[in-house]
């Protein structure tokens, strides 16, 4: 891949691709000066006249600029890594810019969808280009006052100059350059060049958050509004039998309580009202479907692996043949359970149906896919469905599912009335969108002391990995190498989950490697590397990964961590990993108190191409980090005749602050454009931890989470 530094695009390309970016910014915020006296308030945005430029800019007669953010923001930072990038190329200070939050507009962006770690990588270009263009159409503007060549004008900070020092701010210019045709060419920043890209720019929202300021779907409200809580079954299977709302109707507030799909919704003046309410409910409830259990899953997924109906999505060379002349083979399987997604703000939606329109405002990653979900839902045009998106608190992919957008959707137009639907903890946890439980079989032939065949099984429950991850590594290093999936119908609701596939995978692969290493008496290191020497010059196109890029970040682990040269007391264990388009490679430091071992400190090594924001990246790579040890750890989900034996953070274990090891970042630098950040550095961290704790205990890990292994009770910090 290499660095774009000057791009030509026609005016078609322009108005298509501009659409698919998405991202906005707000005036830099520092809390510490935001404390002091003297410190002055933001622009008031309201008091100045705007023009509108395009799609996402507009720009005020005094040079301030809006910047519209279209792509949903959960907490990955795009709402500032976005509008970054427009703002460099329209070349602006950053203090000038301002950011809001843009509604669902299909007819002027595309992709506005927070998933796949996918945001920047997709918007890097059309979002620079939106704001390069813009920046030279008010070029054009300022050489048609001054009556000069454009070519001999140059921009900085706001200002259009010309070759004799003079200089018009864009607020002068931009009435003149939003009529004027949109350029055929526009060049775009060396990345030397840079001004805004690759500086630390604080979280646009940061002082709305920490002075909680109305942000988040649970803030939103409306005069009029009433707010829903709702009962659903309490175990999958089950379906409502009649109920008795004699009490629930005796509480004061208490508006009005209705029956829909298999759910009871209770109407209410306030959240806690209508909760109240609904736990006066008395409903009856009969077996529909199968009550599942763990263990029925367990015994599923085994059959399925020791099975033969598979389908296959990758097969290279010739894998039964290298398994039958090996001279050792060997199998391990890897087994993970069910995983809620415990957003900190549990789901909620607005909805407001009416015979004109259906509004619809919220915390939702896919409001495009909400909108055309409800439209069928209530057999309405889609473009009777508006959406407004409000922040998300977390997201983790539960919000790529809108069943609380339709909920809400559904009782106002069974009421005639806005109605916010609000779940509880418990709600969230009982009646989510879960990963799937899963089983990985993997298998490699040796033959004279070398890997010769390679053969991953899974057994998931409902869906399967995703086509691309057969491609990644150990794909083209192993010459037989074969991909098999089954999978398990379950009336348990499955979806995508941070790094979907992988964040599991990535344990059982990467733990399956310094297994085989040990087996082999070959350091785990160069074994790596050399396997990916052979993918190097490799002519397949279903490779995904760089062998070079993945080399790179595993020999910069290495001497950033120190791994081999550790401390005495201290045990590593190292992992890297391919996903999202991004290589990583972690080392995870472990040392034993009280013959428990304790997580202490993690290096992280990232190639993700350009950092936008270093700060935003920072914070991601560690919460990934964090996220991918917490659930290794400690992530347990049971099921007991169809319902989840955990239904709040009482018995279910997220990692604490106590429990959270020292994350060192590194990132390589170079000229790629960006990658994604969001959900690559989650899969490689239980590897890292769990290869840790094999060389501090001698015990290798198999199961997660890790605690019930180790037969040790949490917290571990």
């Amino acid at each position: 891949m290499e660095s774009n530094n000057k791009l030509v695009f026609s005016r078609r390309s322009f108005i298509r691709t501009s659409a698919l970016a998405g991202g906005g910014v707000l005036i830099g915020f520092n809390l510490f000066q935001a404390c002091k006296p003297e410190a002055k308030p933001p622009v008031d945005i309201s008091q100045l006249n705007f023009n509108d430029f395009n799609a996402f800019i507009k720009i005020a007669d005094n040079g301030m600029v809006t910047i519209f953010s279209p792509n949903p923001e959960i907490g990955q930072g795009v709402k500032t890594s976005m509008p970054m990038l427009i703002a460099e190329e329209l070349d602006v200070p950053w203090d000038h810019v301002h950011v809001v939050q843009g509604a669902l507009d299909t007819k002027n962006f595309t992709r506005q969808v927070a998933g796949g770690s996918q945001s920047i990588r997709q918007g890097w270009e059309p979002l620079r280009q939106t704001g390069a263009t813009a920046r030279q159409m008010l070029v054009n503007a300022a050489a048609n006052k001054w009556g000069v060549d454009p070519k001999d004008c140059s921009t900085k900070e706001g200002y259009v100059f010309n070759s004799s020092g003079d200089k018009l701010g864009y607020g002068e210019l931009v009435k003149e350059a939003s009529v004027l045709e949109v350029p055929e060419e526009v060049s775009l920043k060396k990345p030397e060049n840079f001004t805004i890209i690759g500086q630390d720019v604080p979280n646009v929202d940061l002082d709305k958050i920490i002075t909680g300021q109305p942000l988040f779907g649970l803030d939103y409200k409306e005069d009029g509004m009433w707010v829903a809580s709702v009962l659903r079954a309490p175990s999958f299977g089950l379906v409502l039998d009649g109920y008795d709302d004699t009490e629930a109707k005796k509480v004061n507030g208490v508006e009005q309580i209705i029956e829909f799909k298999n759910r009871i919704a209770v109407l209410a003046k306030d959240t806690w009202t209508a909760m109240k309410a609904k736990s006066l409910l008395k409903a009856n409830w009969k077996e529909d479907t199968t009550l599942e259990s763990t263990e029925y899953h367990d015994e599923k997924l085994l059959n399925l692996l020791n099975g033969k109906e598979f389908n296959t999505m990758r097969s290279d060379g010739d894998v039964e043949k290298a398994f039958a002349q090996a001279d050792q083979i060997v199998e391990r399987v890897y087994e993970s359970p069910f995983l809620p997604h415990n957003c900190m703000e549990p789901m909620n939606f607005f909805a407001d149906v009416t015979d004109q329109k259906v509004r619809l405002v919220g915390p939702i990653q896919t409001p495009e896919g909400t909108a055309r979900q409800v439209a069928t839902l209530l057999e309405r045009d889609v473009e009777d469905v508006s959406v407004e998106m409000t922040r998300m608190g977390g997201g983790f992919g539960r919000r790529l599912y809108g069943d609380f957008a339709q909920e809400a959707a559904l009782i106002s137009n069974l009421t005639k009335k806005p109605v916010k639907v609000v779940y509880t903890r418990e709600d969230d946890m009982t009646a989510g969108i879960y990963r799937p439980a899963i089983k990985y079989k993997s298998a490699a032939s040796i033959k004279d002391g070398e890997i010769t065949g390679y053969h991953l099984k899974e057994a998931s429950v409902n869906s399967n990995m995703y086509g691309l991850i057969p491609n990644f590594f150990p794909a083209g290093a192993i010459e037989n190498y074969r991909v098999d999936v089954a999978k398990y119908n379950s009336n348990i609701t499955t979806g995508a989950w941070r790094a979907p596939y992988t964040n599991f995978l990535s344990f059982a692969e990467q733990s399956f490697f310094d297994e085989l290493a040990e087996i082999l008496n070959k350091d785990s290191i160069q074994m790596r590397l050399d396997l990916l020497e052979k993918v190097k010059g490799t002519e397949d196109e279903r490779i995904q990964y760089s062998p070079e890029r993945l080399q790179n970040v595993i020999k910069e682990a290495v001497a950033k961590s120190g791994y081999g040269n550790a401390a005495e007391g201290v045990y590593q264990g190292f992992s890297a990993y391919y996903c999202h388009n991004t290589h990583v490679a972690e080392v995870a430091d472990v040392v034993m108190e009280n013959d428990v071992p304790i997580v202490k400190k993690v290096t992280c090594i990232v190639d993700c191409g350009i950092v936008v924001n270093p700060l935003g990246a920072k914070n991601q790579v560690e919460g990934g980090v964090i996220d991918g040890i917490g659930h290794a750890m400690y992530g347990n989900f049971i099921f007991s005749d169809g319902a989840p034996k955990d239904k709040n953070f009482d018995t279910y274990h997220l990692i604490r602050i106590n429990e959270t090891p020292v994350v060192e970042t590194h990132f390589i630098q170079n000229d790629y454009a960006p990658t994604g950040l969001g959900e690559p550095t989650l899969p490689p961290a239980g590897a890292a931890v769990a290869n840790a704790i094999k060389a501090a205990t001698g015990k290798r890990l198999y199961k997660q989470p890790f605690v019930n292994e180790l037969k040790v009770k949490a917290p571990l910090g």
